[in-house]
């Protein structure tokens, strides 16, 4: 993230733009001072990231919330390789440094093993008895799930000053902050996620070169484009596969992202073939190029989620793992020949898939995702009475501010793509809608990613469901505020008076969301504060 970026770019810091003050200082810095502020302006947003994520991360010294199943689940994989039951009071136990060992009976559970390992490693690392122990790994997730979105962010509009607000913001973010302080898989996926999306934006900058590469050459040599090429060396896009399978295998929402961004891929793919002159770019797209995605994609993120099985395969005693043994049917006909081990996973998965789309036990905190948008009811995690007018509480709830207007830049973003559509459908200027926010590659990553995070929940109202399942979706809001802030900030054509108003803006919102992430810090944290101090937070009826 310290390449040069030339010095016409929309970027606020690290861009320089004639019209103000801070521009002409900016252009008149020698490279030295450039380079600094480059490394510094990240680097700075890492520290805060880690701050806020991993400081005092040993209290409350017991389990909260769902950490009741994913610490016991991960200490049981290192003892048994599977998830075991564990005895009356192991909450208990855990909480006083004596975990114990886990029983050998095995427990259905409704989530992949993945998550868990990877909080396993934090109990290897630092022992079962230490809190830090149960959460260092979400933490250290966590603090790089921030870096993970600067390199989107700078690989989407080449600027390090808009990839330092963008990770800025979920440094800051309660939401992100409280999922990287307690060991639930939902910070872990998130992490995942983005590595998926970044391959993706990898490929996308290859496979783009790759196609003009193979039409130059074609045309020179006088050979027929019209189907354009079958594009098989993109190991970017095979990486993208492993990350999403790996996603999947942490919690199966992840399909729904992994769904999504493989059709942004053969879309951007047709779009490509369509601007570089391929005359059947539409059926050379879903006929060849298509297909061969599929061959790079599916398998490898298939694979990818069998490896992170590999202790319940070794295991003789895992959950449903000697199925077929005890009496259920074997497959026959054509699938005969898949080992009984596959089919006793599968069979597994079906129970597991039947209880992820048939629950809906009624729950204190559960929040319909119709309601996410407009922050009704954020999961409160942990809230201790201490009996002293103090109160020890976490809960979930992001930065206010952020929030509303990260969904209030989806929507400016959904406008400016619609208006776009009929632009481009009346033959005018397509791209001067959305010319301020970026490129419409940048803009499609940012709302797929949105969507993907939140419509398919949607199809499920009855389904119990929490906010902090928005985590995932929290680094795309994010980006949509700043693609927007982009378009507020101004561009090297407007006069000083606008541009000077543009930083004003910016400046403003992020003041205000850091004093407003102050205020938030002790509920985000756990640390004990006077009871009237804590009901300042309780904004709406569903926040207490």
């Amino acid at each position: 993230m310290t390449r040069a970026e030339p010095t016409t770019a929309p970027s606020g810091v690290g861009g320089g733009m004639p019209g103000s003050r801070l521009d002409e200082r900016w252009a008149a810095a020698s490279p030295a001072a450039r380079r600094a502020v480059r490394i510094a302006a990240p680097t700075l947003v890492l520290g805060v990231a880690a701050a806020t994520r991993l400081i005092g991360l040993d209290e409350p010294r017991t389990l909260v919330f769902d950490e009741t199943y994913y610490v016991k689940d991960a200490l049981s994989l290192l003892q048994l390789g599977y998830e075991g039951r564990w005895p009356e009071g192991a909450n208990e136990a855990f909480a006083a440094g004596e975990p114990g060992a886990v029983g050998p009976e095995a427990a259905f559970v409704a989530h992949p093993p993945l998550g868990k390992w990877i909080i396993a490693l934090g109990l290897a690392a630092l022992g079962p008895d230490s809190p830090v122990g149960w959460r260092i790994a979400t933490a250290l997730a966590g603090v790089a799930v921030v870096g993970i979105v600067m390199l989107i962010a700078f690989r989407l509009w080449r600027s390090v000053g808009l990839a330092s607000l963008a990770g800025g913001f979920v440094a800051i973010d309660g939401n992100a902050i409280v999922m990287s302080r307690v060991a639930l898989l939902d910070g872990l996926l998130t992490l995942v996620v983005l590595i998926a999306v970044l391959f993706v934006i990898l490929d996308r900058r290859g496979s783009h070169h790759r196609l003009r590469e193979w039409l130059a050459r074609r045309r020179f040599e006088g050979r027929a484009t019209d189907w354009g090429p079958v594009l098989w060396g993109r190991p970017w896009l095979i990486a993208a596969g492993v990350a999403f399978g790996i996603a999947v295998s942490i919690k199966w929402s992840a399909l729904y992202l992994l769904a999504a961004f493989a059709v942004l891929t053969v879309a951007a793919d047709a779009l490509d073939r369509r601007s570089a002159g391929v005359a059947l770019w539409a059926s050379g797209t879903l006929l060849r190029q298509a297909p061969a995605s599929a061959l790079l994609v599916l398998p490898a993120a298939l694979a990818a989620h069998l490896v992170t099985w590999t202790g319940w395969f070794l295991s003789s005693d895992g959950y449903d793992r000697q199925w077929i043994a005890s009496g259920g049917e074997r497959w026959s006909g054509i699938l005969a020949w898949v080992p009984d081990a596959v089919q006793n996973l599968w069979h597994y998965q079906a129970s597991v898939y039947g209880y992820h789309v048939g629950e809906s036990s009624p729950h204190a905190y559960e929040a319909p995702a119709l309601g996410w948008p407009l922050l009704l009811r954020p999961t409160y995690m942990h809230y201790v009475d201490q009996g002293d007018g103090t109160a020890v509480a976490i809960t979930g709830i992001p930065n206010p501010l952020l929030w509303w207007a990260s969904v209030a830049a989806v929507i400016v973003l959904v406008i400016g793509c619609l208006l776009a559509a009929v632009a481009a459908a009346r033959g005018t200027g397509a791209r001067a809608a959305i010319a301020p926010f970026g490129s419409p590659w940048a803009l499609a990553v940012i709302l797929t990613g949105v969507a993907a995070g939140w419509l398919p929940w949607l199809l499920y109202p009855e389904r119990t469901m929490f906010f902090f399942y928005t985590v995932v979706l929290t680094p795309f809001l994010a980006l949509a505020l700043v693609a927007v802030l982009r378009a507020v900030l101004g561009g090297p054509a407007d006069p000083a008076p606008r541009r000077r108003l543009g930083i004003a803006v910016v400046a403003s919102l992020v003041v205000a969301a850091v004093a407003l992430s102050v205020f938030f810090l002790p509920l985000w944290t756990g640390s004990p504060v006077p009871l009237d101090f804590l009901r300042l937070h309780y904004w709406l009826p569903g926040w207490i």
